[in-house]
């Protein structure tokens, strides 16, 4: 099922999301949950939640053994933690 989920995301999704420098990675697929991330211009837009909606779920869902899909924070919440105690000093 990963090369099939990965191949979809080769053929369907990485190309649409390329047209705006960005990337998308799958991290892993667990109880029918598929978790991905994505890269470059993608990660952190604020248009994420729409791509992550409108094409990522709709695109892998498709795929019978997927049942949702859920988009991993690249950045850790030590990190965010960190960055903004570096923000206030």
């Amino acid at each position: 099922m990963i090369d099939e989920i990965n191949n979809v995301i080769n053929t369907k999704i990485k190309p649409l999301l390329a047209e705006h420098n960005g990337d998308i990675e799958l991290v892993e697929v667990n109880n029918g949950v598929a978790y991905v991330k994505l890269l470059g211009a993608c990660s952190g837009c604020p248009s994420a939640r729409f791509t992550m909606e409108e094409l990522i779920s709709c695109v892998l869902k498709e795929i019978p053994e997927i049942k949702d899909v859920q988009l991993v924070d690249p950045i850790s919440r030590e990190m965010l933690d960190f960055a903004r105690q570096l923000l206030r000093k």
